[in-house]
């Protein structure tokens, strides 16, 4: 599809520098930039490449000051991450939606099932589970007895989803995920083998959540372990029994969250970042890569890092004296036999 400068400027509210009858009909990355795609320069850097990208169209933030002469047309936007996004939703949207239920299914006849639904070959659902309106099941999904699955959601191959749980409307199900899964629970007996714990709870995941291929939400022990609105979760992830995180959090991959464990509002957690259990993590709380959280974390003033988590300023300074450790403990050597030839002298 063409479209013009002129219509981009107009759709995301911005200011033209250039031609504004320059079209373009993809889309490209700012280093890579043919003639007839659109860019877009959001991290500085970036910047250089803004001088040479044969991309015909490049979207900016308005405060973008350029130090050489560009030959592309500019569109000026509050936010140039924030528009794209606008954009290539847009053009996600304008593919065609798969509909129809394949003949190889197995649907349990008291399964209630909404309009417009796309259920591919060999998914299976269970006794009196619900599917919403113009939801998309793609082929090997296994969805249990009593599970709720709201409208406008998509269920990429391979998602399972165990009995009781509920998914909102509008989330976003990477292949793999399995939801509702037991928990990690076990008494230790006095002959030193476990007793299971039965996980008789289930799942909850609110509206417009997104969770990553291979990642994993464990059923409550008892009540509900809880994803709210909006969080967004990464590819292998691993949330425990329990768990409850806030709305609008987003977690990068590889993170491992313990039973119990409360995360807050509008957090933002790095990969690989390992928590607890049973603590409790505030809201708007900023954890980078491979921290390990072992405690509560209360102020969101500054971000945290290390094991255990520590406030960053705290974790750099404390970094510049582990790369150290080597020399110090040749100094403290040196210095210890200093003393012991001192303490002789005085004798």
């Amino acid at each position: 599809m063409e479209i013009t400068a002129k219509q981009l400027a107009s759709y995301l509210s911005g200011e033209i520098e250039g031609n504004p009858d320059v079209s373009v009909n993809n889309i490209s990355k700012i280093e890579e930039g043919q003639p007839g795609t659109l860019t877009f320069l959001a991290n500085p850097k970036y910047t250089s490449y803004i001088y040479t990208t044969k991309a015909s169209i490049i979207l900016v933030n308005k405060d973008f000051i350029p130090e050489k002469t560009i030959s592309a047309t500019l569109i000026r936007v509050e936010n140039a991450y924030q528009c794209l996004a606008q954009l290539l939703t847009l053009v996600d949207q304008s593919k065609p939606k798969k509909n129809g239920i394949g003949s190889l299914v197995s649907i349990d006849s008291t399964a209630v099932l909404g309009e417009n639904l796309f259920i591919g070959d060999f998914a299976y659902i269970g006794k009196n589970s619900k599917i919403g309106n113009d939801t998309q099941i793609y082929p090997h999904v296994y969805i249990g007895d009593h599970v709720k699955i709201g409208a406008n959601c998509i269920l990429y191959p391979g998602i399972k989803i165990y009995d009781d749980c509920i998914i909102g409307n509008n989330c976003i199900l990477q292949a793999g995920v399995i939801i509702g899964g037991d928990g990690f629970g076990f008494a230790p007996k006095e002959t030193g083998d476990y007793q299971k714990i039965p996980q008789i709870g289930n799942v909850i995941i609110e509206d417009d959540v997104e969770i990553g291929a291979n990642t994993t939400v464990d059923r409550a022990t008892m009540g509900s372990t809880i994803v709210h609105h909006g969080v967004k979760l990464d590819n292998l992830i691993q949330v425990a029994h329990n768990v409850e995180v806030g709305e609008n959090t987003v977690i990068a991959a590889l993170t491992g969250i313990a039973g119990s464990t409360k995360i807050g509002k509008d957090c933002m957690i790095g990969g690989q970042v390992g928590f607890t259990g049973h603590i409790h993590i505030a809201d708007g709380i900023q954890i980078g890569a491979r921290a390990g959280v072992a405690n509560n974390l209360t102020d969101n003033s500054t971000p945290y890092l290390g094991y255990p988590a520590i406030p960053a300023k705290q974790f750099a300074r404390s970094f510049v004296i582990y790369k150290n450790l080597p020399e110090l403990s040749l100094e403290v050597s040196k210095l210890r036999k200093e003393i012991e030839e001192l303490k002789k002298t005085i004798k």
